[in-house]
């Protein structure tokens, strides 16, 4: 409904100069305002404010629930080595559990013992640019709130530094206070978790829910996050192969990869089940890997398609990270602080 009263609005703007063009301007305002209201109404009541406390001194953030036993997604940011963390839900308060604190996505999740309403899992592939969405939090410690904003773009890199995955750049204005609040479409689910700001607040970039149901699946069968490697590094190629410029530039020895039979010069065409087209694509393909599982690998070797099976390992960020937490507490009985890596 949303779509189809601003496309048609808009040609009523085009169509009727003068008098009609006003009406037809407030109606698309209008329409506008129902909508928000709409998307606010149906999806306020999954929204929560998060207080919590580290060495650093108080935080608090928003977050949401995604399924009806308690579970909630937030950022690091907000409670990733945080103590004494409290949910509000308007008059009411529970006290939180940590399950997953994973600073490579950024994502935390939380759990309190209720049942509780929930938002719906949307699909960030039907996002396109200009795509209106609406984000929903806690500015500032306020009551929650709406904002209106449109998709736009969808980065993997910003300035000199690379994300973990594709991100959302959303034309949403954000403010302290707001991390961890989820990014909603038109149809009231859940696209993405907002991570960080821009420009002072005047965009942000939001991980995409798939991105943080990746981590929620992972410690729903294993306990744990298990990101995955499978050790094989990239060049970019002046001759496109299957539409694709990335080769394999080099197979880390000691790795599954460097076993699998895939060969350097191969080009890479495939990482489970996304496509790779340039060396950035294997980022997004790489980070959906699950240590201990098997994923198929499609290049093309001498114009030939093949697929190999590479039994993933674990990510060395992963590793590190666990050995720093346990250096952290053995010897100084605190958790240093991490930031996401690639």
């Amino acid at each position: 409904m949303f779509f189809r009263s601003i496309s048609t609005l808009c040609l009523a703007v085009v169509a009727f100069p003068g008098g009609p063009m006003l009406r037809a301007e407030e109606n698309v305002l209008s329409s506008m305002t129902e909508a928000v209201q709409a998307v606010f109404e149906n999806t306020k009541a999954s929204i929560v404010k998060i207080r919590s406390s580290d060495k650093h001194g108080r935080c608090v953030g928003s977050g949401f629930f995604v399924d009806p036993n308690g579970t909630i997604y937030t950022t690091y940011a907000v409670a990733g080595e945080s103590d004494n963390i409290t949910v509000e839900m308007g008059d009411r308060r529970y006290d939180a559990k940590r399950l997953v604190a994973d600073p490579r996505s950024g994502v935390v999740l939380l759990k309190v013992d209720a049942k509780t309403p929930f938002l719906p899992i949307g699909k960030t592939a039907e996002l396109s640019i200009a795509s209106p969405v609406v984000a929903i939090g806690y500015p500032m410690d306020l009551p929650v709130t709406p904002t209106l904003g449109f998709i736009g773009g969808f980065d993997l890199k910003y300035l000199d530094r690379y994300f973990t995955t594709t991100h959302i750049r959303a034309n949403v204005s954000v403010q302290r206070g707001e991390s961890g609040a989820p990014l909603i479409n038109t149809r009231g689910e859940v696209v993405g978790i907002l991570i960080s700001g821009l420009d002072g607040g005047s965009a942000c970039y939001a991980l995409p829910i798939e991105a943080a149901e990746k981590i929620r699946s992972d410690y729903v069968r294993y306990g744990e996050v298990r990101h995955g490697w499978i050790g094989i590094t990239v060049r970019e190629t002046t001759e496109k192969q299957a539409g694709s410029v990335a080769v394999i530039d080099e197979l880390s020895e000691r790795t599954p990869a460097a076993h699998s039979g895939i060969q350097k010069d191969d080009v890479l065409v495939r990482i489970g089940t996304v496509p790779v087209t340039k060396p950035e694509d294997v980022l997004n393909g790489s980070y959906f890997l699950t240590a201990g599982e098997d994923v198929s690998v499609g290049v093309v070797r001498g114009g030939e398609n093949l697929t190999f099976t590479v039994p993933a390992t674990e990510h060395p960020f992963s590793a590190k990270a666990r050995e720093v937490k346990a250096l952290t507490k053995t010897d100084f009985g605190e958790n240093l602080s991490l930031t996401s890596g690639n």
